[in-house]
């Protein structure tokens, strides 16, 4: 019976004794022993009634075992809900109750507190813990591998991935097997990955980037995964050399630069760095190729539409640039007001069409209409222009957008102002309320190194290089920005936490006339 997901990314593989996944001993699991897993999970979920469309929610820390059953639920056809292991209990009482899963498998130290969750939703729940343990594999440890595949049509839903949330309810974003199928085709063939590939995967599984772009692109090629359980800097450098490729987001590749040890020599044999999930600093990326000789290859997509544009594989990548539309995948500016196309070199919010594209929201159906166009184009909320080129360079969300006394502010160009500026690392400009302008500009640094910023000499090169109107009215020196797991600003709890920094009482004069 045909199954497209898993007849193209896992059946090819079930009586091969390639490696799969290497640990950071250099212990191997072949993709046989792999599948030979799966399977018994497979046979599991089938003792436990669960059948294609239901929904299965995992919360657990990165292992073999943990990317199996994602083999397992392609298999079956049980639609796979990954959560992010930091989710907080009241968190995944939503995310349970809202995706109507019929099974919750949770760390074993976690049962306890999620077993009213369960209850209250209807759902099963089983354990795994990090070293693969816990009452599923327990379970599936008595069963016969099954090698049943369920049937599945290519709109059918294989995931379901909620989105972060940071404005109301988190959405479930609904993954078809087609949609997850026609960008791992894409990108192994766009990267040029093959067998021959060995990938340092560093990157959590409960998101799209580590899932959905990296295994899958294995996957497809038929290489191999040294698979860490996250991101450690020792054991990076001490592997590189063993790899050909890696995937990460930027705060790999600083904190790589930051470390002495890591030398162009250590990327001799890699033939390939991406970045994604966050923007990547021109600076890192131009620092990166000088210390390596590497130009990586910065990419964007995002949760709904898994990638939608990259930088060429062969040809120019070009630092602070997201590169073109993937084949297949059409991607436009356009004005969010009137939805009008704008012309190249206009700020504007992408808008993409494709077979990349999701299905719509779970449960939400007025909410699907106001992002999913009825002609197929998801409004993206990210804003950004195309350049002289064809690239497209990211500004910011839409509702990141600063509006200050009727003008329109756009975070990124004044960030990379404040970013250029001497004992700066890194910064973020949000907007705040103010009583006379409707909202002005605040912008958070990151001090290179222990010495302190010059906070009027910053201020006064910005006067110098952006108009008054964009000036932040207060420089803030932060130890460190907030981010999410995958490296990503969280401009939301800037916001929060300063939103009451100019109201209720005289704003504070600007620095340098900022």
């Amino acid at each position: 019976m045909a199954n497209p997901l898993y007849d193209a990314l896992f059946a090819p593989h079930a009586a091969s004794d390639a490696p799969f996944l290497i640990d950071a001993e250099g212990s191997i699991l072949t993709y046989g022993a792999f599948l030979q897993m799966a399977g018994r999970y497979a046979a599991a979920f089938h003792r436990m009634g669960l059948a294609p469309g239901d929904r299965l929610a995992l919360q657990a820390e990165k292992s073999p075992e943990a990317l199996a059953l994602y083999a397992a639920a392609v298999q079956t056809g049980v639609v796979f809900l990954p959560l992010n292991t930091g989710y907080t209990v009241a968190e995944l009482e939503y995310f349970v109750s809202n995706s109507g899963a019929r099974l919750l498998i949770c760390d074993p130290a976690k049962s306890e507190a999620l077993g009213a969750v369960a209850e209250a939703a209807g759902a099963r729940l089983e354990t795994l813990d990090a070293r693969g343990q816990g009452s599923l594999t327990d379970r599936a440890a008595t069963l016969k591998s099954s090698t049943e595949t369920a049937a599945r049509a290519p709109d059918d839903l294989a995931a379901l991935l909620y989105t972060s949330g940071t404005t109301g309810r988190s959405k479930g974003a609904m993954m078809s097997q087609d949609n997850l199928l026609s960008n791992a085709r894409t990108l192994t063939d766009l990267w040029q990955f093959t067998a021959e590939d060995v990938l340092l995967h560093a990157l959590p599984i409960f998101h799209t980037h580590g899932l959905f772009v990296a295994s899958n692109v294995t996957l497809m090629a038929g290489g191999s995964m040294i698979f860490l359980p996250r991101f450690d800097l020792d054991q990076v450098i001490a592997l590189l050399p063993q790899a050909t490729t890696m995937m990460g987001v930027p705060t790999f590749y600083t904190r790589l630069l930051d470390d002495d040890c890591f030398t162009g020599d250590l990327t001799a044999r890699m033939r390939l760095f991406t970045s994604g999930s966050a923007p990547l600093l021109a600076e890192t990326h131009n620092r990166f190729e000088a210390r390596t000789g590497h130009r990586i290859l910065e990419r964007y997509g995002m949760t709904e539409t898994n990638m939608i544009t990259s930088n060429p594989y062969d040809g120019a990548r070009r630092a602070g640039t997201v590169g073109v539309p993937l084949p297949g995948v059409e991607a436009k500016i356009t004005d969010p007001e009137t939805g009008e196309t704008l012309p190249d070199g206009e700020i504007g919010q992408i808008e993409v069409r494709g077979p990349n594209v999701f299905q719509g929201y779970w449960q939400m159906p007025e909410k699907t209409r106001e992002e999913l166009r009825e002609d197929g184009f998801f409004i993206t909320g990210d804003l950004a222009l195309v350049d002289d080129q064809g690239y497209f360079q990211i500004v910011g969300r839409n509702k990141d957008l600063i509006i200050s006394g009727g003008y329109n502010i756009y975070p990124k160009e004044v960030e990379a102002v404040l970013d250029a500026q001497p004992g700066v690392k890194e910064s973020a400009v949000v907007g705040v309320a103010h009583p006379d302008f409707g909202e002005t500009v605040v912008g958070f640094i990151v001090a290179e190194g222990a010495a302190e910023p010059e906070l009027d000499a910053i201020a006064a090169e910005v006067a110098e290089a952006l108009a008054r109107f964009k000036h932040p009215r207060k420089l803030i020196v932060l130890p460190e920005l907030p981010r999410n797991t995958m490296g990503k600003v969280q401009k939301n709890v800037l916001r929060e936490e300063y939103a009451d920094l100019f109201t209720g009482r005289e704003a504070p004069r600007p620095q340098s006339n900022g």
